[in-house]
């Protein structure tokens, strides 16, 4: 068994070494300015941790856990793009570095390399590339509903976490059915790792939102209330629009559906009606509750106790995390 660290420690010197540069350099360098960011590498970590339940030859799954994180860095830079995001981790982001076409094509670029890495998984090939796919597709729905939800008033609970099960819970619960996969794990623990990976993931998200408004920017490496800028149907908005008093509800509407020339108004007024009506709490106790789900599936998972431990505290970590 491997600790969390040592395992995170791997798939960062591994993807550091990525022979990335090629010409016309300025398709390349876009990709390894993002991908040298680095970040949590939460989805290859998971890959590596669900393989490491069964074996412990975890330098199989490098290549493939690879694939995973270039993959989801290019949904990070065609992500700001469309959100026109000027930070990523602190640093600019590869639009405002560069420019919108740049962000395009290495964005697109980063597709065929995450494909190429993702081809070199050793085992069950038709299986993997099955998840990959409907995964990959699945992130691209979730996209355009989040896109879709910026110009509607009308989004409802159950929509929102029907869109971040896709554009985000998804990515990490196929990281950890491939781990198993490539691990020959059962079908019914490969199923569970993947519920149990749904569960995170929503929790994540709703916990991403929280952290927009109420994270420290020196720590969460973005600028606070970024979602409110962009109109974004976040879990927290829409519970404010549910809990608000007519007055409330006017207030919210006129500071999201009308332009404004004043952004910091913006976000202290919207944030201020969140306030008003506890919103942090009530996220707090849905992020809780997804994390109690998600546990419950875990602890089916037939594997001895002992190894689960490593991935429950990483779990717990992201959970409080504060970035």
């Amino acid at each position: 068994m491997f600790t969390a660290n040592q395992m995170q420690n791997e798939i960062n010197k591994y993807v550091a070494e990525l022979p990335v540069l090629r010409h016309p350099e300025e398709l390349y360098k876009p990709i390894e300015y993002i991908l040298s960011l680095g970040g949590k590498r939460i989805r290859p970590l998971l890959m590596l941790m669900a393989y490491n339940l069964y074996k412990d030859d975890v330098q199989t799954v490098l290549a493939p856990a690879a694939g995973i994180e270039i993959f989801h860095n290019y949904t990070l830079l065609h992500d700001d793009l469309m959100d026109k995001a000027d930070m990523r981790r602190g640093k600019k982001t590869v639009h405002k570095l560069w420019d919108d076409n740049t962000a395009i094509l290495s964005g697109d670029a980063m597709f065929v390399l995450a494909y190429q890495y993702m081809a070199k998984s050793v085992k069950h090939q038709s299986k993997m590339w099955d998840i990959f796919n409907s995964t990959a597709l699945e992130i691209c729905e979730g996209q355009q509903f989040d896109i879709n939800f910026e110009k509607r008033n009308d989004v409802a609970e159950e929509e929102y976490l029907e869109m971040i099960r896709l554009k985000t819970a998804v990515l990490l619960a196929a990281s950890m059915k491939m781990g198993a996969i490539q691990a020959d794990a059962s079908e019914k623990d490969a199923e569970l790792l993947y519920d149990f990976g749904i569960n995170i993931g929503l929790a994540f998200q709703l916990k991403d939102d929280y952290l927009d408004i109420y994270g420290d920017p020196a720590i969460f490496g973005k600028n606070i209330g970024g979602d409110i800028l962009a109109n974004k149907k976040t879990y927290l908005l829409i519970k404010a629009f549910q809990l608000a008093n007519e007055k409330q509800k006017q207030e919210l509407n006129q500071w999201i559906y009308q332009p404004t020339t004043n952004p910091e108004a913006k976000i202290s007024a919207v944030i201020s009606i969140y306030n008003q009506l506890d919103v942090k709490t009530v996220c707090e106790n849905s992020i809780l509750g997804y994390y109690n789900v998600a546990m419950d599936i875990f602890e089916r998972v037939s594997v001895d106790d002992d190894r689960k431990q490593e991935m429950k505290n990483l779990i717990n970590d992201l959970m409080y995390r504060e970035k």
